[in-house]
């Protein structure tokens, strides 16, 4: 039917029925799930299957498809699980503390779940928990004179901001780490690379970075980059708000001089 729900949000929203008694009347969905989480955690994405997660559970394989229709069916059970609830709101709290909440929140738990950023995105946020934090979100600009369309893009930029440092910062991470330094002593050395490489005669503009030791030293903290960009990106936001609050002059019962 054409309005009919795909299997993996139906399950995932507890709108398809759940199968009778079995032979392995333990097995459940949320175990299911768990499993697989804790085998992607531990192990990496690359060992979850269908297989690996009922030989976690002490099933056969096949018992698995009476709760999950197929592995990425899984994966988007596993990645709605392991994201979580959004946190509650702070009283008081204004939109811009709470976007800067929302994004270091987000990147907390995907550093704590990293195999959470390998499984692609191939929708909107559809499944319950993901639903939950766009909600947050968009309850986060409620206040402001944002369309809501606006909110929506500021949440998904956001969003899209954090998980490329997630991924990013995870990739120079697990470089470092094969090669048997830190992600800061991989940072160091690209700087001395990059010095022998770039002429500043060839390249000028690089040769003036190099000049100020900034690529020297490792940065205060691990996300520097990461806050500066968000930081940013929400000064563009707090422009447009800026530019859509009426002038003292507009508001209902304002004299005007003269």
């Amino acid at each position: 039917m054409e309005n009919e729900l795909p299997s993996n949000l139906a399950v995932a929203w507890g709108l398809r029925a759940r199968p009778g008694k079995g032979p392995r009347p333990g097995l459940t969905l949320d175990r299911i799930v768990a499993a697989g989480v804790q085998v992607a955690a531990a192990e990496g994405l690359g060992a979850v299957s269908m297989s690996r997660v009922a030989a976690e559970l002490g099933a056969a394989t096949m018992s698995l498809y009476r709760y999950v229709a197929a592995k990425n069916e899984l994966l988007d059970l596993m990645v709605d699980a392991a994201v979580g609830h959004p946190p509650p709101m702070p009283p008081g709290e204004g939109w811009r503390e709470g976007m800067l909440r929302f994004a270091r929140t987000h990147l907390e738990i995907l550093r704590r779940q990293p195999w959470m950023v390998r499984v692609p995105i191939t929708s909107p946020p559809l499944t319950p928990n993901h639903v939950a934090w766009m909600d947050h979100g968009l309850a986060v600009l409620a206040e402001t004179p944002l369309e809501e369309h606006e909110k929506l893009s500021t949440i998904m930029t956001v969003s899209g901001i954090t998980r490329n440092w997630a991924v990013l910062t995870a990739d120079i991470t697990a470089a470092a780490q094969a090669s048997g330094t830190t992600a800061d002593e991989a940072m160091l050395t690209y700087g001395q690379l990059l010095g022998k490489l770039a002429d500043p005669q060839r390249f000028p503009a690089i040769g003036r970075l190099l000049a100020t030791g900034i690529l020297d030293v490792p940065d205060e903290t691990p996300d520097t980059d990461f806050e500066f960009g968000l930081a940013r990106v929400l000064d563009g936001i707090q422009t447009l708000i800026e530019r859509r609050q009426p002038c003292d002059a507009d508001r209902p019962g304002t004299a005007r001089a003269g």
